[in-house]
């Protein structure tokens, strides 16, 4: 009777020993070795530490971009009111015959005029003048005289008919001829002052040269 016995390993070939033979499906995983205190520590707060990480980065992230963000130029600044010219800034009024104890001598008309600058910078008066050949004028103060914002002037003008033929019979719009200068500008300009010294003008003339225009002043 013939038969097969049992098969011989062949070369090479050992046995498993239990300590690293195959698992069996039923044994546990081995336990896993112990871990330092940071990393248990990491462990238990591992979602808190990323969600802290992540903010870190797009806080970073965003201040680059808010440093290297495009930049426009800024808005110019305001521009200070342009200087006007000085016929624009200054301000002529008339304010009547001036105040005197006693009349004033026959061929003299005083009154006065305020001068006031509206804005802008201060105003030198050069010089003032009238249109007439037959009148003379000074001023008190006497000219050149500057004006500021703050201080309106007061000023006493004296004319004097020194021919009556060639003062006017009736001055129908009488004006003044002022040259001022600011830092912007020299001009001359004429104020004309209104009817009322129109009225007080013509009555003066009148007065002083009555029906003979073409003789000089009576004394």
């Amino acid at each position: 009777m013939s038969g097969v016995g049992p098969v011989e390993p062949g070369e090479g070939t050992r046995a498993w020993d239990a300590a690293d033979g195959p698992a069996d499906a039923d044994t546990p995983p081995p336990p896993e070795p112990p871990r330092g205190r940071y990393t248990q520590a990491y462990a238990r707060h591992r979602r808190a530490v990323l969600a802290g990480a992540a903010t870190v980065v797009a806080l970073a992230g965003g201040g680059y971009l808010y440093a290297t963000r495009p930049t426009s130029a800024p808005p110019p600044e305001p521009t200070p009111r342009e200087t006007p010219y000085p016929s624009q800034a200054i301000v002529v009024s008339y304010l009547g015959p001036a105040a005197h104890s006693g009349r004033a001598p026959r061929g003299r008309f005083e009154f006065e005029v305020r001068l006031s600058v509206r804005y802008g910078p201060p105003i030198t008066v050069e010089r003032m003048t009238q249109p007439y050949e037959g009148l003379s004028l000074r001023t008190d103060p006497r000219t050149p005289l500057r004006i500021g914002t703050k201080d309106a002037r007061k000023i006493l003008v004296t004319m004097r008919v020194t021919e009556c033929g060639k003062a006017p019979e009736g001055a129908g719009l009488p004006f003044l001829d002022v040259t001022l200068r600011n830092t912007r500008a020299i001009e001359a300009h004429s104020f004309i002052l209104g009817e009322r010294y129109a009225q007080d003008l013509s009555d003066a003339l009148r007065v002083a040269c009555g029906n003979d225009s073409a003789s000089s002043p009576k004394s």
